[in-house]
This record gives structure tokens, sequence and C-alpha cells, in this order.
């Protein structure tokens, strides 16, 4: 994650650029940006971008593009819903490449990896759950916060790999043995911080959680 420049082909990042360009403008166009009017919800988005801005700025590697940090993308799915999640995490992202710590021309790039891709599972992973399953607290912690942070981590891990491998930037074989399987242990640490930071949430500030709704997982039950 947090691809430098110089590990893919120009026109794969023309294409990314393209793609992020379009997904991003619709994420603006869809998102609701009347709640972010309320002083509170307004001083909480911009906390969560310069707190994920801080998180992703803590990170680990082996080789350039080979390194790991925690993503936060399901905990801002599920406070914020995915629209306002994609451009807090754009906002994010440009601020941690103009810190220098993630490349310009990849920049879109890692915008689908660590952006798009683990705020749409995470938000699939719970309209799938919302609408399958009862509305009880421990299946919406349990299974949007916990499970659906390491699946989200999990797969943007594999798209990782993936697209790694089939830029010729490492072998197959290489990725296989010594990058992806630290996205199944990032996975339990993304779902442990996921957890703990809903718990919290949802338990002491229900009204920043926009995918909870206290009246259908608690009060009724």
């Amino acid at each position: 994650m947090n691809l430098p420049d110089g590990l893919l082909p120009p026109v794969w990042q023309w294409f990314a650029h393209l793609l992020f360009v379009l997904v991003l403008g619709g994420a603006v166009s869809a998102a609701p940006w009347r709640r972010l009017r309320d002083n509170e919800q307004l001083h909480l988005f911009l906390g969560m971008c310069v707190g994920l801005m801080l998180l992703w700025s803590i990170k680990t590697g082996i080789r350039p593009g080979l390194n790991f940090h925690l993503l936060g993308a399901t905990v801002f799915t599920l406070m914020f819903g995915p629209w306002l999640a994609i451009a807090g995490l754009g906002v994010v992202l440009l601020g941690v490449t103009l810190s220098g710590l993630s490349g310009w021309e990849n920049f879109s790039v890692n915008g689908l990896l660590m952006g798009v891709l683990p705020v749409m599972v995470s938000y699939l992973i719970y309209r799938l759950v919302d609408g399958k399953l009862p509305n009880h607290f421990f299946v919406y912690i349990f299974l949007n916060a916990f499970v659906g942070a390491a699946i989200a981590m999990a797969l943007t891990g594999l798209a990782a790999t993936g697209l790694l491998a089939l830029a010729g930037a490492y072998t197959a074989d290489y990725l296989i043995s010594n990058y992806l399987p630290y996205f199944l242990l990032m996975g339990w640490s993304e779902a442990l911080l996921s957890g703990m930071m809903l718990t919290l949430l949802v338990v002491y500030r229900p009204q920043w959680v926009a995918t909870f709704d206290d009246a259908r997982y608690i009060r009724n039950k």
C-alpha cells in the first residue's frame, strides 16, 4: 500500500487517474454534505481525516511498495456512509502524499486501493448484514465492524498483491510468500481497531455513527 512512483506502467496510472476521478466525482456529488453543516459533525469529519493521516503515516515495509499500515476505512464508512468516506479518504491520501509518504504518479492507484475498495467492501457487508440479519447490537458490531474490517483489509492486500504481480514489479511467488500473508495479520489488527472504536462510539456517541440507529439495535430489544 502507499505505492511509490516507478512501480507501475504509465498507462496503468493514467487509467487509474480516470477511474478514480470518476469515482471521486460521483462520491462528491452523492455525499450528504448537509450533514457537515453541523459544527460537531464537521469537526468530527475533519478530526477523522487528521487521525487517519497520522495512522497511515505509521507504517512498516520490506521493500518499495511493500509496506503495511492500518486503514480505518471501515470505521469511516460506518460513521459517515460510503460517499463521505471516499471523499474523506481522498483528503487523507492527499495529506499523506504531500508529506512525501506516497507517490504522486500512483496517487489514483493508492486512492482506489486504500480508499474506494475497502469502503465499498465495508458498505456492501453492512448492507448485506442490515438486510439479511436481525437488527441486534452484537450483530452490528461483530459483523460490520470486526468481520467487515478484516475482510476489507484482506481484499485490499489481495488486490495490491495482484496488481504488483501483474505489473511485474515483483514476482507472484515472492509476493505470495513475503507480502500477502501479512495482510491476514493486519486484518486482525484492523478488526480490533474498528471493533473497539465502533463499540465505544455506538455506546457513548451513537449520533456520530450514520449507519447505527439505537432505536433499532438497542431500545426495542
